[in-house]
């Protein structure tokens, strides 16, 4: 899938929302706990209920690795699950992975590969070496962490470059961008951060940008595409908690749909306003 294809999704579904599945074996209802894999059929009844509101899933890898090899088996039904019922979802594994180039090459292989995620997160540290290999998959993208949305942000990606005048997300920014394209190469940039996105929309006008931190973590939707939206949307905003756990019980995916119908509601409002409807 490249640009134009998920500006088109965009279009069709009215929303440029991305549903996290950080599913929790510790917050899952308790009436799917005796079913084989309850992991899985919780993103089942997600997916089931809300895939024609969202553009893309986010499973966060943590949430599967901690429960060893089932949390994996989990994963991998989820994502063929995806892949069977809903081809035009766009599928990101929030991995953040980062490590030297050969490294790199394997896990690139196991996420595009073996998994078949349409992107990977992945963390800048290390340069250039350690993200090229992701970037060698025909259709695939990586979403290369710029700014984070969390409070220890502040710690590394604020530090200023005084030869360049630039803050370290912003070297980031201009460096990365001629590793890829518009078409294999996007950022991570926090709703929480949402004042810095016309700053780094001057640096990157053209990416998409994926936006955690609208919902629980208090961005604000209206803030994002006010700075962030370009003439292809040029955003994906993922939205995990406030969705997927609007309530414990066996109403939960129901309620997750009327979580998630509010927000492609506001959504299109928005892309409405800005004439790309």
């Amino acid at each position: 899938m490249n640009a134009t294809q998920l500006f088109e999704e965009i279009k069709r579904k009215r929303s440029f929302l991305c549903i996290g599945l950080d599913t929790d074996i510790q917050k899952i209802p308790s009436h799917l706990a005796d079913t084989s894999d309850p992991v899985f059929a919780f993103n089942k009844e997600i997916i089931d209920h809300t895939h024609d509101l969202a553009v893309a899933y986010k499973p966060n890898l943590a949430f599967y690795e901690s429960l060893g090899s089932r949390g994996l088996v989990s994963l991998e039904k989820t994502v063929h699950y995806l892949r069977e019922n809903h081809p035009e979802i766009f599928i990101i594994a929030d991995a953040k992975r980062g490590d030297i180039g050969n490294t790199s090459d394997l896990y690139a292989r196991a996420f595009f590969n073996h998994f078949d995620f349409d992107a990977v997160t992945v963390a800048p540290y290390m340069g250039e070496d350690s993200v090229k290999p992701f970037l060698g998959y025909e259709g695939k993208w990586v979403i290369l962490l710029a700014l984070t949305s969390n409070k220890g942000a502040f710690d590394f990606q604020f530090l200023k470059d005084e030869k360049s005048g630039d803050v370290l997300f912003e070297s980031v920014l201009k460096t990365s961008k001629a590793w890829g394209t518009t078409d294999n190469l996007m950022y991570v940039v926090g709703a929480t951060k949402a004042e810095k996105l016309e700053e780094i929309r001057t640096i990157v006008p053209d990416h998409f940008l994926l936006v955690p931190g609208v919902g629980a973590q208090g961005g604000s939707l209206q803030e994002v595409a006010k700075y962030g939206m370009n003439n292809q949307c040029g955003l994906l905003v993922n939205s995990s908690r406030a969705i997927i756990y609007a309530s414990n019980g066996e109403d939960f995916a129901a309620k997750a749909r009327q979580e998630a119908e509010n927000v492609q509601l506001e959504m299109e409002e928005l892309l409405l306003e800005a004439e790309l409807l």
